[in-house]
């Protein structure tokens, strides 16, 4: 039995332990081990409390395209306790449900001992529907998040009380639609920097074929559904984007600020980034099947979409993918931010290395991620594992049909695997998906995911939302010795979940630059505090935050293992250890 197998079986032994007892789950270094050893990850979402399914029921010989898609989740701290929580996007069914049955949303308090309560009658969230994507800010700015939650119909804006509980305010808020739409992904952004937070949604395919049944066809091979060859021919939408009016209301602006301008597409997730340094948050949207778009913002209230022109449209050879999730990361430390994009099975992952001003190289063969192409690609992040300072990868696969959907459709083990790849420091990737435990094994029918540091252990968990199982929640049994902080910013003028403002750490060498992002992934969030891996530096030599409204504070010689909080005019105000 070797050492890694030794392990899991202790993993195992020790399942009736909560997490934070982690050292009764962990390994020291044995004799030469390098610090840049591989994780070893492990699902405790059972033994944690997640056991709630997000379920999708189809038809028992027919397909329809809503039941391919999905799946949302956030990580963020909903109750102000200083703890992430997770909120699970679900789904609904073809089929009838008994009273009590309908799928809802999840909402899960973290308890603050490796377990979580569901608490989502008690605040207020318990909602029926075809749920799509989730993401979180502060729309005003009241120091508590608000929830937006997107559904095929309409979507929900809910209030954050500020006692645990939700309050729908779609409507108040002017965010009910005239019409009803296949909403997918969304952000929020303030893209004219004026302090409050907008709103950008994406749209998937015309509302009318979500629920459209279709019959196989028997002269195709396994008699596989039209549903599995895509949406083209379909009818595209266009996006929407919300100008917030300070005043807890939105406005439609779609028209004037150019968003409508672009062919009609098959959207699913807007990634917010300063892409081109300016200090203006631009938008990038992973289109299906069309060519992905990126709106440069003017400064002016209006967007110029240039993805054709920025090198971000097509992938290298000129062909438009089936985008799906997007992420982006500085993972070769030269300032700028790098996006990725996942896709369908039978195509490679896109990776666009920023040359500056905002143009772009598809660099994915030459960085190693061309071999990831045997299954559908969905939610995605840069995230650094080992703490290094080296941004890794993790993309989140599963089948286009979800199992139980209908009695004619299985999904094999490798389609529903994670793939990890560590950043080798050089532009070049490296797959460690089969040697970083079984929690990058397991096969489920993965959508979002999202990151953030659940357990205050100073290490990155992941939360995958599965479809018709119970969510994912990773750990990492084989943590790093390496340092890190963890950054977590207020704005003044700047909006108060400060989204949309640039931290740049420089330790151990190397320079690292991320913003506090809403939306991305793929249709979900991730914790809005910031975390940067140090190496084996006990401090960042510097750290200088950038924020939306233009301002800029610097800090000097940070110790490192701390959860720093920065006010935004204030400089540190609060300096955590874990």
């Amino acid at each position: 039995m070797d050492r890694r197998q030794s392990l899991k079986g202790l993993c195992q032994a020790a399942s009736c332990f909560f997490f934070p007892f982690r050292g009764l789950l962990s390994r020291s270094p044995a004799a030469g081990e390098s610090p840049r050893d591989l994780p070893y990850y492990v699902d405790i979402a059972e033994r944690a409390g997640l056991t709630a399914k997000t379920v999708i029921q189809g038809h028992e010989t027919k397909d329809f395209l809503l039941s391919t898609t999905g799946g949302g989740v956030a990580l963020f701290d909903y109750d102000n306790d200083g703890w992430l929580d997770i909120f699970l996007v679900n789904g609904w069914g073809l089929r009838e449900f008994s009273k009590g049955s309908e799928p809802s949303n999840h909402l899960y308090r973290n308890n603050r001992d490796g377990t979580f309560t569901a608490v989502t009658e008690k605040a207020g969230l318990v909602r029926h529907g075809w749920g799509q994507g989730v993401c979180v800010g502060d729309y005003n700015n009241d120091g508590n998040l608000d929830l937006f939650v997107t559904y095929y119909g309409q979507n929900v804006l809910y209030h954050n009380n500020g006692n645990g509980t939700f309050t729908d305010v779609t409507r108040e808020s002017g965010l009910l639609q005239p019409d009803n739409y296949w909403n997918s992904g969304a952000a929020f952004l303030d893209y004219d920097r004026d302090g409050h937070l907008d709103l950008m949604v994406s749209h998937y395919v015309g509302y009318k074929y979500g629920l459209t049944l279709y019959d196989s066809n028997p002269s195709l091979v396994g008699e596989q559904s039209p549903v599995l060859y895509g949406v083209a021919g379909l009818e595209g939408t266009r996006n929407t984007l919300y100008r917030n009016n300070g005043d807890g209301t939105f406005t439609d602006v779609s028209q004037r600020a150019g968003i409508l301008r672009p062919d009609p597409a098959y959207g699913f997730t807007p990634l917010v980034a300063d892409f081109d340094d300016d200090g203006w948050p631009d938008i990038y949207v992973a289109d299906d099947s069309t060519p992905s778009l990126l709106f440069r913002n003017n400064h002016d209230g209006t967007f110029s979409e240039n993805g054709l022109l920025a090198g971000v449209a097509y992938d290298a050879n000129g062909r438009a993918q089936a985008g799906m999730g997007a992420d982006a990361g500085d993972y070769d430390g030269d300032g700028r931010l790098d996006i990725l994009k996942t896709n369908f099975s039978d195509e490679t992952p896109s990776l666009y290395h920023n040359e500056g001003r905002g143009f772009f190289t598809d660099v994915s063969f030459q960085a190693g991620l061309a071999a990831a192409n045997r299954s559908v690609k969905w939610g995605t992040v840069f995230f650094d594992f080992d703490n290094d300072g080296k941004p890794d990868i993790l993309i989140v696969s599963g089948a286009i049909y979800p199992p139980g959907i209908n009695s004619r459709h299985t999904m094999s083990e490798v389609e529903g695997r994670r793939l990890l790849f560590r950043n080798a420091g050089n532009g070049r990737f490296e797959d460690v998906s089969g040697h970083a435990g079984p929690g990058m094994l397991e096969s489920h029918c993965g959508r979002g995911v999202a990151i953030g540091d659940v357990f205050h252990s100073g290490q990155l968990d992941v939360v995958i939302n599965n479809i018709n199982d119970r969510p994912s929640l990773l750990s990492n049994q084989s943590p790093s010795p390496n340092s890190w902080l963890l950054v977590k910013l207020i704005g003044t003028k700047t909006n108060r979940a400060a989204i949309g403002s640039r931290v740049i750490v420089e330790a151990n060498n190397r320079l690292q630059v991320q913003e506090v992002r809403s939306g991305g992934s793929f249709c979900s969030q991730c914790d809005l505090r910031l975390h940067f891996g140090l190496g084996r530096s006990r401090q960042a030599e510097k750290l200088e935050v950038r924020w939306l409204s233009g301002g800029k504070e610097i800090f000097e010689r940070v110790q490192a293992n701390k959860l720093l909080t920065i006010e935004e005019g204030k400089g540190i105000i609060s300096q955590e250890s874990f």
